[in-house]
């Protein structure tokens, strides 16, 4: 009998424990769930009071943080111990930055980050000792391919594509050489590979460099590769499916976009202002809006920067023993006499200054001390890849080429003038050529 009331406990204890079961699985449900902590900038913004805000005119590091609180002699620190990772006097207006402030009733500055762009920031760690260091937020890559055909223009297709207006540039950077993007005919062909970066996988933060392009102009196939030439001093250029370099000793024009050539050189010009008598020409005119930037043709040193005459503000350039370029009519230079320029670097704007009738840049080419049309010379190319690398760049380049040759084209809708007039101004704006202008002063 003693044995049935043992069997009959357990089953009343195995019952009790299955009813007591979801009792204890709603009591834990009710437990109150840890709120995951989520860092920006590698700090809990949820312990500080937050100032999020941007740099305005007149605002300075030190006033920023006085106005919260920071003892002067911080600031002091920061500015002579950390001034080569970071010079306080050069924080730009329009700059965003968070102020990380102590929850209490002194609301003192803890943190000062100064975003330099989208993935650069600065922190200043203002507790205790203070210290300063550069950081970079995490960024995905999505890589992209793009083939279109010339309708309009390189900067109009491109755009009608959606793409960067900075992938543009860097294209008529990589054919400058090889390509005059002003004599592009209808049909010409192009094809793009590259990376959009992007934070938190929304937040787009630009493009990488190009990583293989292709352009076909007047039925010629030009393909482009870049490729590290000397790893010691991480040497990058582009070459064709040949090995051969795309860059030559001098760009085809002083300007990148949105030119014309309004007046060739000619040494038979005459004009009617004159009584149409021959005034010999020996500039190529490039026509474009007031403030676009003029860039060095080739590396060089600056002989000359000054205003004279009917030449207006000018900048001449001496290349080497055999060529010079001078650069007239500008609105404001950018270098001065005896400074080394590189090629494409910015050197001075598109102006009126001198004997002009409208905006453009009058680009004059000496070759052995003698005035010379650069459309008609001969001018020479960089070196092609040595022989001792050519074998792995060939094998190197198989598959991207490939990948290249499987883009398709997108087809591009053509505009007509007045379409094509309003859309280069509104790419003029946010990221063209105006966007580099001098101060009027």
């Amino acid at each position: 009998m003693r044995k049935y009331w043992g069997a009959i406990l357990a089953l009343a204890i195995l019952i009790s424990c299955k009813e007591d079961k979801p009792a204890v699985e709603q009591e834990i449900a009710q437990l109150p769930v840890a709120k995951p902590i989520v860092k920006r900038f590698g700090f809990d913004f949820d312990e500080y009071n937050i100032v999020q805000d941007t740099v305005k005119n007149g605002d300075s590091f030190g006033q920023l943080m006085l106005k919260n609180h920071v003892d002067y002699n911080k600031v002091i620190t920061i500015s002579e111990k950390y001034k080569d990772t970071f010079d306080i006097r050069r924080i730009n207006v329009g700059k965003p930055y968070f102020i990380l402030k102590s929850k209490d009733s002194l609301e003192r500055a803890e943190v000062f980050i100064y975003q330099n762009d989208k993935i650069n920031y600065t922190v200043f760690d203002l507790k205790d000792s203070a210290k300063v260091y550069k950081s970079k937020r995490k960024v995905n890559y999505k890589e992209r391919e793009i083939g279109g055909v010339i309708k309009n223009s390189l900067s109009l297709d491109m755009d009608s594509l959606g793409v960067d207006y900075n992938v543009t540039l860097n294209l008529a950077d990589i054919y400058a050489w090889t390509i005059d993007f002003f004599r592009l005919e209808k049909g010409d062909k192009f094809k793009i590979i590259y990376d959009e970066r992007y934070i938190n996988d929304s937040i787009y933060a630009g493009v990488t460099p190009i990583k293989a392009a292709y352009f076909e102009h007047k039925g010629k196939p030009i393909y482009a590769f870049p490729y590290v030439v000397d790893s010691l001093k991480s040497i990058e250029d582009y070459y064709d499916q040949d090995a051969n370099n795309l860059r030559s000793t001098f760009l085809k024009a002083p300007i990148k976009f949105n030119y014309r050539v309004s007046s060739r050189y000619n040494l038979r010009r005459r004009i009617a202002y004159y009584g149409y008598k021959v005034r010999p020409h020996k500039g190529t005119d490039y026509a474009a809006a007031i403030g676009s930037p003029i860039v060095a043709t080739a590396d060089g040193t600056v002989t000359e920067s000054r205003r004279r005459g009917g030449n207006g503000k000018y900048v001449k350039i001496k290349h080497n023993g055999t060529y010079s370029t001078q650069y007239l009519h500008m609105k404001a230079q950018k270098v001065k006499k005896g400074d080394y320029v590189r090629q494409g670097d910015v050197i001075g704007w598109v102006g009126m200054t001198g004997n002009t009738g409208g905006p453009h840049v009058c680009y004059r080419f000496w070759k052995n001390g003698r005035q010379v049309d650069p459309l008609r010379e001969k001018l020479p190319s960089a070196e092609p890849i040595v022989d001792s690398l050519r074998a792995a760049y060939l094998e190197h380049i198989v598959p991207i080429k490939g990948q290249l040759d499987c883009i398709e084209y997108t087809l591009i809708e053509e505009k007509t003038e007045e379409e094509q007039e309003e859309d280069l101004i509104t790419l003029n704006e946010p990221n063209g050529t105006t966007q580099n202008q001098p101060n009027n002063n």
